[in-house]
């Protein structure tokens, strides 16, 4: 049967000048990729994607069926900032009804649906494939179609916007760096870099050459790839280089870049401690440490694990590997997408703002381990809801800071600030949400991916899709523009 049609009146495509009718494409291979911008297995396939791409620019057309989850993410404004975030050149369909998804019978993110240049569909693969595997079977199926005559290579027409131009793009996470003078250190995630900045915001120094790479050395030789989360101690930078599946250190001393965990490939679950250099992980976001154990978000796997600074060990500490929402003991309970850090004043909580499932969890860092959730219901329970912890609930949030005896939420896709009590075990708007804006132009908060509680006084928020950082001052009830 032919593959149904994927040109429906009223979607909006991104990247291209019009709409591609299926019948359009016959004479190339095309992969549909189903997916939604906020999934960590989706996020993920890109790459894999791009490598398609290049070896096949002619003969194979990818296509992007945005398919959203989340309430936010039918929002195409969002839409269009994921394209940029994470650097996709090929054709997007946004579809928020999903109707497509319906049509092609699809149950999973990420899916992808490949269709030969008879324009029939060949078949479905549920799920984030292996890399070498998926690339070696395009490639025997582009080479039968050529063999047998049935290949019409043709470029695509497309138009892809410039990124925004700024000294930060699409930000991560914002994290001080212990001693004086006053510093803090920013992960430029858009640009491939780590920022050191001084207290008012101002630039010190750039690690990392701009371009995508996996390259150790001096902070230009040095390359990151779209680093999400950080930590640092007094002499270093601890750095989550998402897209590279590893963790780096930054020297503060030499500036020099090095790897302490990851191979540079997506890794498969975390289990008993080996050494790091030699473990593939997978997309870490965020950092935290305590003493010589750097704990890490491993998102891809719905883990958190641990890096033993002394012994270079990496291992698990939480998840059993399934995404899901179950407490427990650690080992055995399992996440979603973990993707923000912070510890407790003692140090004896490790909490986490577990995106996937819109969830604010605790580990408690004892010798057995046991987390459990704080705010949060499911995989798909999500909103814009305060009160008590059994009935509040939150969306997408990727980032969580402690504030004396409350935590702050970066709660990502309601573009907002949350509040909650842990005494009162309530959830609520930060400080009533009553904060006036004191810059001269005013624009509202957008998908904020990070958050830090410097004091009581003050709070900076990383406002990742307004590539800015801003500073609440809750005593003056007020907030502006910290660093641009």
């Amino acid at each position: 049967m032919n593959a149904p049609e994927i040109a429906r009146a009223g979607l909006e495509w991104f990247n291209v000048p019009a709409p591609l009718p299926i019948a359009s494409l016959k004479g190339r291979v095309v992969i549909l990729d189903f997916w939604t911008e906020g999934c960590i297995n989706c996020i993920q396939i890109i790459p894999t994607l791009k490598r398609i791409e290049e070896q096949f620019p002619t003969e194979v057309v990818v296509i992007g069926v945005h398919s959203p989850k989340f309430a936010n993410e039918k929002n195409s404004v969002s839409v269009k900032d994921a394209i940029q975030r994470y650097g996709i050149r090929h054709p997007i369909i946004h579809d928020p009804a999903m109707t497509i998804w319906r049509a092609y019978g699809i149950q999973a993110w990420p899916t992808l649906v490949v269709i030969g240049s008879d324009g029939e569909p060949v078949g479905a693969i549920p799920g984030e494939p292996d890399p070498e595997k998926l690339i070696s079977a395009i490639a025997n199926l582009v080479g039968k179609y050529k063999v047998a005559g049935a290949l019409n290579p043709a470029p695509l027409d497309l138009e892809v916007p410039p990124e925004p131009v700024g000294r930060f793009l699409f930000p991560g996470k914002l994290k001080p760096v212990p001693g004086a003078p006053k510093r803090w250190a920013l992960a430029d995630g858009g640009h491939n870099q780590v920022v050191l900045l001084d207290d008012s915001g101002n630039e010190l120094a750039r690690y990392g050459s701009g371009a995508a790479g996996f390259k150790d050395g001096t902070p230009r030789e040095a390359s990151f790839n779209h680093p999400q989360g950080l930590i640092a101690s007094e002499d270093a930078i601890f750095v989550a280089d998402t897209e590279n599946h590893a963790v780096r250190r930054i020297d503060l001393a030499s500036a020099k870049v090095t790897t302490l965990a990851g191979t540079g490939k997506r890794g498969m679950q975390l289990e008993s401690a080996a050494e790091g250099t030699t473990t593939a992980l997978a997309s870490p976001w965020d950092l935290e440490i305590k003493g010589d154990q750097l704990f890490m978000a491993n998102a891809g796997t719905h883990q958190i694990g641990v890096l033993d600074l002394k012994t270079g060990e990496v291992g698990r500490l939480a998840g059993s590997g399934a995404e899901g929402l179950d407490d427990g003991r650690a080992a055995s309970a399992s996440m979603a997408q973990p993707s923000g850090l912070a510890l407790s004043a003692d140090g004896g909580t490790l909490f986490l703002a577990d995106c996937e499932s819109s969830a604010i969890r605790a580990i408690t860092l004892t010798r057995d381990p046991q987390l459990m959730t704080i705010v949060g219901a499911g995989l798909f329970d999500f909103g814009w809801v305060n009160g008590d912890f059994r009935k509040a609930r939150l969306q997408h949030s990727l980032g969580v800071a402690v504030d004396e005896n409350r935590l702050l939420v970066a709660d990502t896709y309601n573009s907002a600030i949350r509040e909650i009590d842990l005494s009162q075990r309530e959830v609520s708007d930060f400080d009533g949400g009553k904060f006036t804006c004191i810059d001269p132009i005013c624009i509202p908060m957008r998908e904020p991916a990070g958050i830090f509680a410097d004091s009581v006084e003050r709070i900076l928020l990383v406002d990742t899709g307004n590539h800015r950082i801003d500073e609440y001052l809750p005593a003056a009830k007020t907030y502006h523009t910290w660093a641009r």
